[in-house]
């Protein structure tokens, strides 16, 4: 015996709600970027980064993989280039609110510890067109270039166990002999970030 047609409809729209819902998993799940890993305790959608930093003590540190590669702008970027700097490495998306709201502070940041011979290089994941890529690098005005690894193959030379990006944004600093040094997870405010990279810098 068919179900009734009130019932039949009521089952289409569950359906269809369900299928909603699976639908913004994936995308959230396949771009790490757009969804608050933690919750925001504010509402704004933009997770704090509270308890996400690990420091690595000198002794302990293992080198980072070779990044280089081709740039958002279609430059020929290589890390050999940046021997004996800080590296400040961010994994970044323009389709993640979390990536936009820390922009300006790292833009700031970068240019103020230039002359400290620090260096910030940006990788650029998820964005299939280079061209959203470059529009958000312009909109916050950042100082320096971001590798183009829409597929996130260069994350892959991270090997597991290692201070791996493990969701978007998350930053990376490099000490002067091209060691993992710091790994901060989710967004980070200005005062954070010097405060990871300062004794990095101090170092000799």
């Amino acid at each position: 015996m068919s179900a009734p047609p009130a019932r039949r409809a009521g089952f289409r729209r569950t359906g269809l709600r369900r299928t909603a819902v699976l639908a913004a998993a994936a995308v959230c799940a396949s771009v790490l970027s757009a969804c608050d890993p933690g919750g925001s305790p504010d509402g704004s959608g933009v997770t704090r980064n509270t308890n996400a930093t690990v420091a690595v003590p000198v002794a302990e540190r293992k080198a980072a993989p070779d990044l280089s590669g081709t740039t958002t702008r279609g430059a020929r970027l290589d890390f050999a280039d940046y021997k004996g700097k800080v590296v400040v490495l961010n994994v970044w998306s323009s389709l993640c609110g979390p990536c936009a709201a820390e922009a300006p502070g790292f833009a700031k940041v970068a240019r103020s510890t230039g002359g400290a011979g620090v260096r910030f290089v940006g990788i650029n994941t998820r964005d299939p067109d280079t061209s959203q890529a470059v529009g958000f690098e312009e909109r916050h005005h950042l100082p320096y270039p971001s590798l183009s690894d829409p597929t996130g193959k260069l994350l892959l030379r991270f090997p597991k166990g290692s201070l791996n990006p493990q969701l978007i944004p998350t930053t990376l600093v490099l000490d002067r002999k091209g060691r993992l040094a710091a790994r901060l997870l989710g967004p980070v405010d200005e005062d954070a970030l010097r405060a990871v990279i300062d004794p990095v810098v101090r170092e000799k």
